[in-house]
C-alpha cells in the first residue's frame, strides 16, 4: 500500500511543480499566439476573456463540489483538466481550438483554486494555514524560476514545444496526487446528498450567509474586485507597451524572447528573498498585521505601476516590471490568508471560490474597456487606467485596519434565516 505524504509536503510539491508548469507554458504563450497561431489583437483579447469568463462561470459550482464531495478529488480533476487545456492550446495553433482550450483550462483552474486552500486549511488547521500559504508562495518561485530558462531553450526549435511538454507534465502531477495526497481533515456530505442540487444550493446559501456572519468579508471581497479590475489591463498591455515604446538593448546577444524571460524570472528570484522578510514581519494569523502588510504592498504596487506606465527609459521600465511582479506575488497569499480567517470548514472552499469569482468579475469587466482606451488613446493611457482602478484599495484597507468586528452569530443560525 502506498503511504500518503504529509499535507505540508504535498502542498509544497504542488506549488513547486504547478508554478514550473505554468512558467514552462506561459513564458512563450503570448509569442506563440502571435507568431504561430497568427491571432489578431481582437482574437488575443477574446482568448483572455474566454479564460476569465470560464473561471467566472465555474468558480462557485466547483467550489461547492469541493465542499460537498472531496477537496482532494476536486484538486486532482483540476490538475488533469489544466493539463488537457494546456496541451490542446499548443497542439492546434488555430483560434477556435485555442479558445476551447482556454475554457477547459479555466474549468480546471476553478476545481483547484478554492479546493486546494480549503484542503490544506482543514489538514493543518486554520491557525497554521497562513504561514503555509506564504511558504507555498516561496517554493512556487523556485519552480517558476527553474522552468523559465527551460521554456526558452525548448522554444528555440519549435515555440509550441514548451506548451506541449507542460500539458504532459500536468498529467504526471495528477497521478502523483492520486498516489500521495491525503485527506483526513474533511468530512464529505452524506452519500445520499452528494449529487443533489438541493444540497449544493444549501451549501451556496450557507457560504453567502458568511457575508452576514462576518460583515468585514464584504470589504475584503471588494478589495479583491479592485485587484481584478486593475490586473487584466496590466497583464494584457505590459508586453505591448515595452515592444512599442522601447528598443531592446544589444546586451550579451540576448534575443527578445530571452529579455521577456528575464523579466519573468527576476521577480520570482526576488520574491524568494522577500517572502522571508514578510514571514518575519507579518503575523498571518492576526487581521491587523495582515492589513498593515497589504497596505504597504498595495502602495508599492500602485507606485510601481505608475512608474512603469510613465517610464521613458528601457531600464526603468524593466525595473518597475520586476517590482510589480514581486509585489503581486506577495499580495496574493496574504489576501488569501485574510479571506480564510474564521471560515467554517463546511463552506471554506465555497467562500474562497467566491473570492476567485470576484477577481474574475473584475478582470472580465475592465479588460475590454481598458483595451478600447489603449487602442484609442495609446497603451500608456490604458496602463494609467489600471492604476486608477487599483487606487480604491487603499481607503478600503484603511477602513478595515482596526480588524474585524463580527457579531456573535453562528453559521448554523444564519443558514436557517
Amino acid at each position: 500500500m502506498i503511504k500518503k505524504h504529509s499535507a505540508e509536503t504535498v502542498y509544497s510539491v504542488y506549488n513547486l511543480l504547478i508554478s514550473a508548469f505554468f512558467a514552462l507554458a506561459f513564458t512563450v504563450n503570448m509569442v506563440y499566439f502571435v507568431t504561430a497561431a497568427k491571432l489578431d489583437p481582437l482574437q488575443l483579447v477574446l482568448v483572455g476573456t474566454s479564460l476569465e469568463a470560464s473561471i467566472f462561470v465555474f468558480e462557485i459550482p466547483t467550489g461547492i463540489v469541493a465542499d460537498t464531495v472531496s477537496r482532494r478529488l476536486s484538486v486532482i480533476l483540476g490538475v488533469f483538466l489544466m493539463g488537457l487545456g494546456t496541451f490542446l492550446s499548443g497542439l492546434i495553433p488555430v483560434f477556435l481550438p485555442i479558445l476551447i482550450a482556454q475554457v477547459i483550462w479555466g474549468l480546471g483552474y476553478t476545481f483547484t483554486s478554492g479546493a486546494l486552500d480549503a484542503w490544506i486549511s482543514d489538514e493543518v488547521g486554520e491557525e497554521n494555514a497562513g504561514a503555509i500559504f506564504l511558504h507555498g508562495a516561496k517554493v512556487s518561485q523556485f519552480g517558476g524560476l527553474a522552468a523559465i530558462p527551460v521554456s526558452i531553450l525548448l522554444a528555440q526549435g519549435n515555440i509550441a514545444t514548451p506548451i506541449l511538454v507542460s500539458g504532459v507534465l500536468f498529467g504526471f502531477l495528477g497521478f502523483y496526487l492520486i498516489g500521495f495526497m491525503p485527506e483526513t481533515g474533511f468530512t464529505p456530505a452524506p452519500r445520499e446528498n452528494r449529487t443533489t442540487w438541493q444540497h449544493m444550493g444549501q451549501t451556496l446559501r450557507t457560504g453567502a450567509s458568511m457575508l452576514r456572519v462576518r460583515p468585514a468579508l464584504v470589504g475584503i471581497l471588494t478589495i479583491g474586485l479592485f485587484i481584478g479590475l486593475y490586473s487584466e489591463g496590466f497583464d494584457r498591455l505590459w508586453n505591448a507597451h515595452i515592444l512599442e515604446q522601447f528598443t531592446f538593448p544589444d546586451l550579451f546577444g540576448l534575443k527578445m524572447i530571452t529579455w521577456f524571460g528575464v523579466m519573468e524570472a527576476a521577480p520570482q528570484l526576488l520574491t524568494i528573498l522577500a517572502v522571508r522578510q514578510v514571514q518575519k514581519r507579518a503575523d498571518t494569523s492576526q487581521t491587523p498585521s495582515l492589513v498593515r502588510a497589504l497596505t504597504a504592498l498595495s502602495t508599492a504596487l500602485i507606485v510601481s505601476l505608475l512608474v512603469f506606465a510613465l517610464a521613458g527609459n528601457f531600464w526603468l521600465a524593466v525595473v518597475s516590471v520586476i517590482a510589480i511582479g514581486v509585489v503581486r506575488s506577495l499580495i496574493w497569499p496574504l489576501y488569501t490568508a485574510w479571506v480564510n480567517h474564521r471560515l467554517d470548514s463546511s463552506v471554506r472552499a465555497t467562500v474562497l471560490s467566491m473570492s476567485g469569482q470576484v477577481d474574475s468579475i473584475g478582470q472580465i469587466s475592465s479588460g475590454p474597456l481598458l483595451g478600447i482606451i489603449a487602442r484609442r488613446y495609446g497603451i500608456r493611457t490604458g496602463l494609467l487606467g489600471s492604476v486608477l482602478l487599483l487606487l480604491p484599495v487603499l481607503p478600503l484597507l484603511r477602513q478595515l485596519k482596526n480588524g474585524e468586528r463580527t457579531p456573535e452569530r453562528s453559521i448554523a443560525s444564519e443558514s436557517q434565516l
